[in-house]
């Protein structure tokens, strides 16, 4: 995809009125949908995944040069069974007929326990009988012609394999073994003394819940989401990648383990990477202060552009990476934009509003689509802007916007598939701490730099001056009888109890006791309800943003800009505010992301560990992911690694690398040896296989060693005319 980031004057973005493809259309339902259900990212990447591969799948059934990803393939353990279809309707009716149905029928059922299902019945409802379809027409027999049969048929496969990919979908995607082992922290009292293990994640018991959609939680403690996402089946994701960690007799499967975060250690004060860590995250919460004085340009002359090469391994690394003290990374900003070859126009804001419109605009995507869901509303702009020229990879032909449209969410949706099963399955496994549990839980210990001053323990705060000290006599937080002197206090923000009124209250900064200290969140919110390591957003982003550089085949913007604005006093939801309009503003698309990945530090979500693991995960998964869509956009078929061109003739002919005898096994769609034949290569390891009885379709072919019978080759193979 090419596109520039085109963002509105408005707290959120708005539709186009132009004339969309059928696919925007249908993703932009997904969309609504997501909005109006409950705020789950790894749910919704897999809604966004299956609703993509059905809108590919139903392109692909009537291009000559597409290969479908589901239909008539193996996808896990699940064949979906396919025997070709031929219509006699029109093309582009047809095309659009199996899009609608598949992606409406699949809508109707993966949403139908939404809290808002009946708002997304309506709209969906309406897009049918706009198009003049049948909402009763409900047939899967597509052998007779039928397009709408189709589209039902590829919602139905689509269902059953979503009951029975590993996401217990049946359950409500109910967790089936994980048990946190801390007791859930009280988030209406302070402190965190009953915390049990400090470097485990931990529940909050918030009084009326409300997630990031705008959903109560009965019961105010919401369990931990999706700890056992590692085993779903994935999009791209490579077995060789795999780990299967066993944990009291649970097995989770995790994928690119970038090893352990840091874990809590005594003594060491501000030399602990954990105390460091999260005394950075309470540090920084003291750049939320509107009334702060402190100017920041936040244009590309001065952000962005910040070097792969720089991402820090070592803990020294980390501390130079990140500035303690006053925020921001190493990024160095760019002389120039290169499409206009003029210079970026500084744009000078108070850091208090930078900081807090950046949280707020990168928490859930600018209305609540979940992270996966943002970067298609910002796909969806990049692709609505008039300087796009829809060439995949930036070469070639110029595509419709059905195709582009197509390729484009198919790419991104089984990227952000891939993401959520990644960074979630580390999540499990790992089950790392939150700020708010780790800073309440070192505040009640004291402080741990020093142990001839008062408060001293192992396990405590690190004092860092002007940041994190010790309450002394005649200071204002001492109490009326000097009850809290050698309580550690922080520079932080002072938590949603200063807030009344959000549409004229602003919480501010100042001296609080540490054990209060809260996250830039709603009170009923607090924090999200999974374990910290690594960085969903962090993955995500960068992720996407590997999508769209390598679909645009440029890492600018068009124009060389990408840009938000966040009108003054009516953007942020919880305070007031900005105080000054702020307009966020972005060079490149991985500018955007590394971005993302700072407002969760500002926004009392993630400490620097969380972060960068994420973000070079991200990176690869997108690339890979990318190679991988892309290799069904012209019928080649991928075998062990190797892409062999699909056969004209009866012969299948396969290529490996393997000198000795073997037993040669195909299997169908459903697991049922069709052939078995011994198998001698010769010199040039060309072996002409007679394939002529087999229908054609996708089969699983094996190689066996024929004296231990250990399996030397397993792949999908493809048998055509």
């Amino acid at each position: 995809m090419k596109g520039l980031l085109l963002f509105v004057l408005s707290i959120s973005f708005v539709s186009i009125s132009f004339s969309q493809s059928i696919a925007r259309q249908w993703n932009e339902e997904v969309l609504h949908g997501i909005r109006n259900d409950f705020a789950r990212p790894t749910v919704h990447a897999r809604n966004l995944f299956h609703t993509s591969v059905a809108m590919y799948d139903a392109w692909a059934v009537f291009d000559t040069n597409a290969d479908t990803f589901f239909l008539g393939k193996m996808l896990g353990d699940y064949g979906c069974l396919f025997e070709g279809f031929s219509t006699s309707e029109e093309l582009e009716e047809a095309r659009n007929r199996v899009i609608s149905y598949a992606v409406y029928r699949l809508m109707l059922h993966r949403f139908a326990n939404s809290p808002r299902f009946q708002e997304i019945y309506l709209s969906i409802n309406n897009l049918m009988q706009s198009l003049g379809y049948d909402l009763l027409y409900d047939s899967t027999d597509y052998q007779n012609g039928s397009s709408a049969a189709l589209g039902n048929y590829i919602a139905e496969q689509l269902i059953a394999f979503g009951l029975q990919d590993g996401s217990n979908e049946a359950q409500d995607y109910e967790n089936q073994y994980y048990e946190p082992v801390n007791e859930a922290l009280n988030t209406d009292i302070s402190g965190n003394l009953d915390m049990v293990d400090p470097n485990r994640w931990q529940p909050l018991k918030i009084e009326n819940y409300v997630d990031q959609s705008g959903n109560t939680i009965p019961g105010g403690q919401p369990p931990f989401l999706s700890p056992e996402w590692g085993s779903v089946t994935p999009f791209s994701l490579k077995d060789v990648d795999k780990e299967i960690y066993n944990i009291s007799g649970i097995d989770y499967t995790i994928y690119d383990d970038p090893g352990a975060p840091y874990y809590l250690q005594e003594d060491l004060g501000i030399d602990d990477p954990y105390k460091w860590g999260f005394g950075l995250v309470a540090a920084w919460s003291s750049h939320l202060d509107p009334a702060d004085d402190t100017m920041i340009d936040i244009s590309p002359a001065s952000l962005g552009n910040l070097e792969r090469s720089l991402f820090p391994e070592s803990f020294e690394e980390f501390k130079a990476f990140y500035n303690f003290e006053n925020g921001s990374d190493p990024s160095s900003g760019y002389s120039l934009n290169p499409v206009t070859q003029l210079p970026y126009t500084p744009m000078l804001v108070r850091r208090g509003d930078y900081t807090r419109v950046l949280a707020e605009f990168w928490a859930d995507g600018p209305d609540s689509e979940t992270p996966p869901g943002h970067w298609f509303t910002i796909l969806n702009y990049v692709n609505d802007n008039p300087l796009l020229v829809k060439r995949f990879r930036g070469e070639g032909a110029i595509l419709s916007d059905l195709e582009w449209d197509i390729k484009s969410y198919f790419i991104l949706g089984g990227t952000m598939h891939d993401v959520a099963i990644t960074a979630w399955g580390l999540k499990g496994y790992y089950d790392y701490v939150r700020p708010m549990s780790a800073i309440r839980y070192m505040a009640d210990r004291g402080q741990s730099s020093d142990p001839n001053l008062p408060s001293y323990h192992p396990q405590g705060l690190p004092l860092v001056q002007g940041f994190i000290e010790i309450i002394e006599e005649g200071d204002p937080l001492a109490g009326a009888s000097n009850e809290n002197i050698g309580v550690i206090k922080m520079y932080a923000w002072q938590g949603p109890e200063n807030i009344v009124d959000p549409n004229n209250d602003v919480a501010g900064v100042d001296w609080i006791f540490a054990n209060e200290w809260f996250p830039y969140q709603r009170p009923s919110f607090v924090t999200p309800p999974f374990a910290g390591y690594v960085s969903g957003h962090s993955t995500f982003s960068r992720a996407a943003a590997e999508v769209l550089t390598t679909l645009t085949g440029d890492p600018f913007f068009p124009g060389g800009l990408g840009k938000f604005d966040a009108p003054a006093n009516s953007f942020l939801k919880f305070e007031r505010g900005p105080s000054q309009p702020v307009q966020l503003q972005w060079a490149t698309y991985r500018d955007a992301s590394d971005q993302t990945s700072l407002s969760r530090i500002w926004g009392g979500i993630h400490p620097p560990i969380d972060d960068i693991p994420g973000r070079i995960l991200g990176e690869k998964i997108g690339k890979e992911a990318f190679v991988f869509a892309e290799n069904y956009f012209t019928k080649e078929l991928a075998v062990g690694g190797v892409l062999f061109p699909v056969p004209t003739k009866d012969e299948l002919r396969l290529l490996f690398t393997i000198k000795r005898s073997c037993q040669v096994s195909i299997f169908d769609m459903l697991g049922r040896e069709v052939m078995s034949v011994p198998a001698h290569f010769d010199e040039s390891n060309l072996y002409n296989l007679n394939v002529s009885h087999l229908n054609e379709g996708v089969y699983v072919l094996t190689l066996r060693d024929d004296i231990n019978g250990q399996l030397l080759f397993q792949g999908k193979i493809l048998k055509s005319k």
